[in-house]
């Protein structure tokens, strides 16, 4: 009997590490099967990728204009006809870039070009490169604006600040039949598509004639001084990182990129050009180089004033309500450390309303004695300043009794540092304060700016912006 229950213990001992032995070897096979199905997967993936971006971007008849897409920071090899114009003889500060095609219903392409230059001065026009692209395959229409461009702006083609140029139909990649994203008509998808295309041979172009590009639409008009705008804005971004400023809410009018970027954006825009809408790409272009939020800039520095679209002739009155056509006098706000004793609610810190993006600070009901601090870094003489709180949609968050100071003498340590004396300016009026020649009123340099509040309120505070206008550097 001990020998049969020995023998029958054995026996179920072999059982269970047979089955565990099993259990494993199986558990070890399916693991082997799925690294080496993860293997062919991987692979299939890499050649459906290939194959699938081969058919979208590289057709065989096309192959000689795509052949360098592999490098995103070279440029495109691409035959361009210049139509007007020669290549530029120095390099320039901006480059404005246009892509028109023959519209249904009406043309604003040569009033867009008038705008550009007629609200230039000399000296700006000097800094600046217009490319417009002539997209369409129509060749006599082509000539046709070619010959109106050549007639009105002769004497801006002469002195280097006009190219007109076209990219042969030969270069492009296929538009019929591709994917509808979105439910859009096949037409539609057709239209969109060949943008994307038309603004990738643009920007590849454009790459190496200036240090900043900014792009446009052929039916928009400029802010009078809009390059010495965007040169204050680009000099107070100093030091920060960028990949798009925008000068307009719209589409994709008004969008500053360091030109060096430019190659990689033709090459995004070519890779993805029948995926979307050129502007939804450029949103994930900035994302992807790890600019997560929009840096705008108000006022808007360009206006769209087409009726009529460039597809189907579709009425289109889209209208930038930020926009100023009158001289756009951003302020200088020279570097300064900012500080306050309010309750700040949030991320809405005291440096977001010393910032021309638009954003602000935000702080709870503020006390009698509470105060927003401003510490140049050097001394300055100011010509005007600015202060505008509450916004459209909380005109109560004002400063309901305020004044402003301005003080000299500064006192402390780096991160406490504020002046010994103030001198008051004035009151603040339904929320705002405007003053002008501060530099004949006060007759030190000035090392710092305050708003004080006054008297206690209960409402919230926000303070929207903070502009300083200086007039000459005094002597150190």
């Amino acid at each position: 009997r001990h020998n049969l229950k020995y023998f029958d213990k054995m026996r179920c001992l072999r059982k269970r590490s047979a089955v565990s032995f099993l259990g494993i070897l199986v558990v070890c096979l399916l693991f082997m099967n799925l690294y080496i199905e993860d293997g062919y997967v991987l692979e299939g993936d890499k050649q459906l990728i290939r194959e699938t971006a081969t058919h979208q971007l590289n057709p065989e008849r096309y192959a000689h204009s795509f052949k360098d897409l592999s490098n995103f920071s070279g440029s495109i090899n691409i035959s361009y006809r210049y139509l007007a114009g020669t290549p530029l003889p120095r390099k320039r500060y901006l480059t404005i870039g246009l892509s028109s095609v023959k519209r249904k219903k009406g043309n604003y392409l040569l009033e867009t070009i008038k705008s550009i230059f007629e609200q230039s001065s000399y000296e700006e026009l000097k800094e600046i490169a217009v490319v417009v692209q002539l997209a369409d395959f129509d060749s006599a229409w082509c000539e046709g604006m070619v010959q109106d461009i050549s007639q009105k702006f002769a004497h801006h083609i002469i002195a280097g600040r006009l190219i007109v140029i076209h990219v042969p139909e030969d270069y492009y990649p296929v538009l019929d039949g591709l994917k509808r994203n979105y439910n859009d008509p096949e037409d539609r998808v057709k239209f969109r598509s060949k943008q994307n295309v038309d603004y990738a041979f643009l920007l590849n172009f454009c790459a190496n004639l200036s240090d900043y590009y900014v792009m446009l639409e052929d039916d928009v008009r400029c802010s009078k001084n809009f390059l010495t705008a965007v040169k204050k804005v680009v000099t107070s971004r100093e030091g920060s990182y960028w990949v798009t400023l925008e000068f307009s809410k719209l589409g994709y009018i008004g969008k500053l990129y360091h030109s060096h970027d430019l190659p990689r954006l033709a090459h995004f825009l070519l890779m993805f050009y029948q995926e979307m809408p050129c502007d939804w790409l450029l949103i994930h272009f900035r994302g992807l180089l790890a600019q997560k939020e929009v840096i705008r800039f108000k006022p808007s520095l360009f206006q769209h004033m087409g009726y009529y679209s460039s597809y189907k002739g579709a009425e289109n009155k889209l209208k930038d309500d930020d926009f100023e056509e009158e001289s756009f006098d951003i302020p200088d706000n020279p570097p300064a450390n900012l500080h306050t004793n309010m309750n700040v609610f949030e991320n809405y810190e005291a440096s977001k309303a010393y910032s021309s993006i638009d954003e602000y600070f935000w702080g709870k009901a503020p006390s009698t004695g509470d105060f927003y601090g401003i510490v140049f870094e050097k001394p300055i003489k100011i010509s005007k300043i600015k202060v505008v709180t509450g916004t459209e949609d909380r005109q109560n968050d004002i400063l309901h009794h305020g004044a402003l100071e301005v003080g000299e003498k500064i006192v402390g340590s780096k991160k406490g540092r504020q002046c010994t004396t103030y001198l008051r300016l004035g009151e603040f009026k339904n929320g705002n304060f405007e003053i002008t020649d501060v530099e004949h009123k006060v007759l030190f340099d000035i090392n710092c700016m305050r708003i004080l509040v006054t008297k206690s309120q209960k409402e919230w505070l926000i303070i929207r912006s903070i502009s300083v206008w200086t007039s000459q550097t005094p002597n150190q």
